[in-house]
């Protein structure tokens, strides 16, 4: 089976999105093919993890042939490093395009089955934390910033969409608030007739007992 780019670049945002327990790098935004305003890197996909203890960008370059994979490293911010993006790197590829043997230093590759079933072959997904930084990268954060905040600009009014967002945050917290006081009330009132219907029996047996 035959893939598109665009399918592979689909696939791609799921897989940075995926948890650590999945072999994924758990990005909390994850976006593809997104244009930063210069002539340069356009990652076919990339993604973001937010947490502070674990912060970091993931790109994955995406290749539906061996000729595709074969150009790409031709590019300028092949040739050095440090003018790309992703402080982690990889390619996604259909099986048998790419060998993790002749992979760039520190590049892991994700390959997808006909099924459309992703292996990560390589990465700093598939080692422990202490071990990943052998696979971090000098990365052009300038480059990285000026993306996100191209895709800002796409959204609309931030500020906006912001303050709509926590309104409907307070409000979820305000709804579940009530229900969890509405469970009390609801527990409290079972219990209250169940007690209820054990009394007259528990009465009429003291009664029997002195009787």
């Amino acid at each position: 089976m035959s893939f598109s780019h665009q399918e592979l670049c689909s696939l791609a945002v799921n897989w940075l999105q995926r948890a650590p327990g999945r072999s994924g790098p758990a990005c909390q935004v994850a976006f593809s093919e997104a244009k930063g305003g210069w002539n340069g890197e356009i990652p076919d996909a990339i993604g973001f993890r937010t947490a502070a203890e674990d912060e970091g960008s993931v790109v994955v370059e995406v290749k539906v042939s061996r000729s595709d994979y074969l150009a790409d490293r031709a590019k300028a911010h092949r040739q050095d490093g440090a003018l790309g993006m992703g402080l982690y790197r990889y390619y996604m590829a259909p099986e048998g395009i790419i060998s993790v043997q002749e992979l760039p230093k520190g590049w892991g590759l994700v390959e997808v089955s006909p099924k459309r079933v992703l292996r990560v072959l390589t990465g700093h997904v598939t080692v422990k934390r202490a071990d990943q930084a052998a696979w971090r990268h000098e990365r052009a954060l300038n480059r990285e910033w000026l993306l996100l905040a191209s895709m800002l600009c796409r959204v609309g009014n931030v500020e906006a969409l912001h303050t709509e967002l926590k309104k409907a945050n307070n409000e979820r917290s305000r709804l579940a608030r009530e229900l969890d006081a509405l469970r009390a009330r609801e527990r409290a009132s079972m219990l209250e007739r169940a007690v209820a219907e054990i009394a007259p029996g528990t009465q009429l047996i003291a009664r029997r007992k002195s009787a």
